[in-house]
């Protein structure tokens, strides 16, 4: 079910929409086939209503992880901004060669946030990612290396641990998804209860094609939704990198100030 990421949204609405259009029609043809009357609209009620309760769980389960991710990246780019802002305290050259590495580290996160990358993209950024920050860690020992009693340089190392371990706590929201199961589960929930539906308006010989095909066409805006916000990148409802792209700002703006500062040899 992760291959639907690879799809746009607007096929997979198009598709609902065809899949829940032709599950109607067959339930009420087979409905205007079926021998003799019977009240179902008990059961009916019931299937929408269990259509209803699958809709509300699955779209508390996306928004849950949309939040997590928004949660993620504030708390990631705080803690870049913190360790950049406090890589200014460390004793030349570090603190300079340490700013500019943080300047690339904001900007590869940034980067994979743009649009939903390819496996290999995203595997190339991550790994870019690591590189500096074993190279920001090796200015770090080596700046403790000249002053291992120096409280600057322990606060620089406590934020730079934190800005590592922020890194796992977004990769790891950013790949928890709604699971294969539910999203499976609830187009077959759509199927067979707009199916049912129909079929109940063929036993009873009833107008249905108005409220059967809104029906369907909301149970297929809503799924939509649910996707939506469940993908992290590429939606119409995306989780703003306005935080990271501030932090990238105030680390670009340390980079001028730290020069124009620092003595003239």
């Amino acid at each position: 079910m992760d291959t639907l990421l690879s799809y746009p949204l607007i096929v997979i609405f198009l598709a609902s929409i065809a899949a829940l259009v032709a599950a109607s029609e067959m339930g009420h043809r087979l409905g205007l086939r079926a021998a003799g009357e019977a009240n179902v609209s008990t059961l009916e009620a019931s299937v929408l209503g269990l259509l209803a309760l699958m809709l509300s769980f699955t779209f508390a389960m996306a928004l849950t992880r949309f939040d997590a991710r928004r949660d993620a990246l504030l708390s990631e780019a705080n803690a870049i901004g913190t360790a950049a802002l406090r890589a200014g305290l460390l004793p030349a050259p570090h603190a300079a060669e340490s700013l500019k590495l943080f300047h690339d580290y904001v900007q590869v996160r940034l980067a994979i946030a743009k649009r939903m990358p390819t496996p290999a993209e995203f595997d190339a950024a991550i790994a870019r990612s690591n590189e500096i920050q074993m190279e920001l860690w090796r200015q770090a020992k080596a700046a403790m290396g000249k002053d291992n009693a120096m409280a600057p340089t322990g606060l620089y190392i406590q934020a730079l641990n934190e800005t590592f371990d922020n890194q796992e706590k977004r990769l790891t929201a950013f790949r928890t998804r709604v699971p294969s199961i539910v999203l499976m589960a609830l187009y077959g929930i759509s199927i067979v209860a707009i199916g049912f539906a129909a079929y109940a308006s063929g036993l009873e010989r009833r107008r249905w094609r108005l409220p059967v095909y809104v029906t369907a066409l909301l149970v297929a805006a809503v799924i939509l939704l649910i996707q939506d916000i469940d993908r992290p990148i590429g939606g119409f409802v995306a989780v703003s990198q306005q935080p990271m792209i501030d932090t990238a700002s105030a680390i670009a703006n340390y980079v001028v100030e730290f020069e124009k500062s620092a003595p003239r040899r």
